[in-house]
């Protein structure tokens, strides 16, 4: 069985690895492709820049995206997919540290399924993990990819 990659834009090295280990601890298998700015998930998902020619059939099954982010913030690339009917139907799942009030509600405005603030604590970030990979990588029904979410 083959697994969709998972798309982690994140600019911490120690969250970055904190992820892969909570996803290890979970049994999470899909591949992990991690962008460190808003620009580079940008050329990931569009298959331009670093990732010029890749092949943009093959779209991550969910992007957890931090918002504070060097380049372009989270809130932007958030922007960016929901106004371009190739990435408007992907899942995304705002996982930060921001305790503005203000970056939820502009998540959800710009179009996010989900926000989730990451624990301090190690434990209840492996539990956020496992209840995330439960939800999106099992639970949920993803749109089929050629489909678009236009109105």
């Amino acid at each position: 069985m083959s697994h969709q990659p998972i798309l982690l834009v994140e600019d911490n090295p120690d969250d970055e690895a904190l992820t892969r280990r909570a996803f290890k601890q979970n049994n999470i298998l899909n591949p992990v492709i991690v962008a460190h700015d808003g620009v580079e998930a940008l050329d990931f998902l569009f298959g331009t820049g670093k990732s010029q020619g890749r092949d943009v059939s093959v779209q991550p099954q969910v992007i957890l995206l931090d918002l504070k982010l060097p380049k372009l913030d989270g809130l932007e690339v958030l922007k960016r997919l929901r106004k371009d009917p190739r990435t408007q139907c992907l899942p995304v799942v705002i996982l930060t540290s921001s305790k503005e009030d203000q970056d939820l509600i502009q998540s959800y405005h710009n179009g996010a399924n989900s926000y989730i603030r990451k624990p301090v604590d190690f434990s209840e970030f492996i539990e956020a993990v496992r209840q995330l990979g439960l939800y999106w990588l099992v639970l949920n029904e993803a749109p089929p990819l050629r489909m678009t979410c236009s109105k």
